[in-house]
């Protein structure tokens, strides 16, 4: 019979230790032990070699001058803030947003910029999001060589583990190595990941699904996408893909193939507008949802019906993914949720119709606007995780969890 990897089973159950302290905020040994099922002497020994990395602090709870009257003083484990700082941003097509984090997630600093960057040559991004990140750390009264790391949060199919981005919105490009790119700039280790999964995991640690282990995510932005967790560990594809829900296969139709993002996606939704004007320019500044919504308060009927195509075709799509899950919660995010009454009242209805009366009421919805800032805090999360996930506390390629 094969035994578990000896270093895989550590780095686990080093990561186990490590979230159970940060979700518990002060927590005594016997009470991680409980909690984690692990055995008191591993617990023990996990616990020496975190407060010898300097990730951890103990707190001694109560007046050592009366331990001898009440027994040995009661010792607090909890994370120690200057442990690590790391940067997380959102890059979307007209924006970025850039965060600074201690090594408990609380924010130093964050920096927005309103600019259009999609489609230009990737050289010009790279300088913006090197300008962004430099920026944010000396906001944060931080130099470059004290920052642990750095995750850029895209829109698209992004390759975690490689740092490849097969295809986003962002780029010309298809197939770029963006995190080897960042990397050299910044001369810090720069993940890149998903924005759908990098906000999956900003619910999970400080949103709305704090309390669960097991959730879906589904943002509705530029691009759609998917963020599964299991097990408090986010489901990546081979060579830890992220998912494109706007790709998912609804049916065929008399011209082709018809895929969500045809009939959801931002361009779908907005694209058979006129022109010019100001709605035009509200969809080249980025602002079109919303803009959409006041038009739609006014009775536009095309956007109206648009909206409602829309819908439909999500609420089909989520009752498909709940059907295959069955999670307790599925978070809605993104832009999307500003069409207001017509786009989500036909998406409960078309769930309501689609799902299998099997699991009818076992998945909670929940509809979030989230900020920018908390999905760049999500990208901090990721960057925050490899720390955690690494058995010697530094960052690196981690084993897969």
């Amino acid at each position: 019979m094969k035994t578990a990897d000896p270093e895989l089973m550590r780095a686990i159950n080093r990561f186990n230790v490590l979230d159970t302290i940060r979700r518990a905020g002060s927590i005594a040994r016997i009470e991680i032990s409980d909690r984690t099922q692990l055995s008191t002497t591993t617990v023990s020994a996990i616990t020496a070699s975190l407060l010898d990395d300097g990730l951890i602090l103990a707190r001694t709870e109560g007046d050592l001058r009366e331990a001898a009257s009440r027994g040995r003083p009661r010792v607090m484990l909890e994370l120690n803030p200057d442990a690590a700082r790391v940067v997380g941003a959102k890059i979307a097509a007209n924006r970025m947003v850039f965060v600074v984090t201690d090594f408990c997630g609380e924010v130093l600093s964050t920096l927005t910029l309103a600019l259009r960057v999609d489609r230009q040559p990737i050289g010009v991004i790279a300088d913006l999001i090197e300008d962004g990140v430099r920026r944010c750390v000396v906001d944060a009264n931080l130099a470059l060589d004290e920052i642990d790391s750095v995750c850029l949060g895209l829109p698209g199919v992004v390759e975690h583990r490689t740092g490849h981005i097969r295809t986003s919105p962002i780029f010309r490009e298809t197939g770029v190595d963006f995190a080897k790119e960042m990397s050299e700039r910044l001369g810090v280790t720069t993940i890149v990941e998903s924005d759908a999964h990098a906000i999956t995991l900003a619910h999970h640690w400080f949103g709305k699904a704090r309390d669960l282990d097991d959730m879906v995510l589904v943002s509705l932005e530029q691009t759609l996408g998917l963020g599964v967790l299991h097990g408090g560990q986010l489901f990546r594809g081979a060579g830890g893909l992220s998912h494109n829900l706007g790709d998912l296969v609804l049916g065929i139709g008399s011209q082709g193939t018809v895929r969500l993002a045809s009939l959801a996606g931002e361009s779908a939704i907005l694209g058979d507008q006129p022109g010019g004007g100001r709605f035009a320019e509200a969809i080249r500044l980025g602002r079109g949802m919303a803009h959409a919504k006041t038009l739609i308060d006014a009775e536009d009927v095309s956007l109206i019906n648009a909206a409602i195509r829309a819908g439909e075709a999500c609420g089909m799509a989520l009752a498909n993914i709940v059907t295959l899950f069955a999670p307790p919660r599925v978070i809605l995010v993104g832009s999307s949720l500003a069409l207001g009454q017509p786009f989500l009242d036909s998406l409960r209805e078309a769930y309501s119709l689609a799902i299998p009366p099997s699991i009818k009421g076992v998945t909670e919805l929940v509809f979030d606007q989230s900020t920018d800032e908390t999905w760049a805090q999500g990208a901090a999360v990721v960057a925050l995780r490899e720390l955690y996930e690494s058995p010697w506390g530094t960052t690196g390629p981690a084993p897969a969890l």
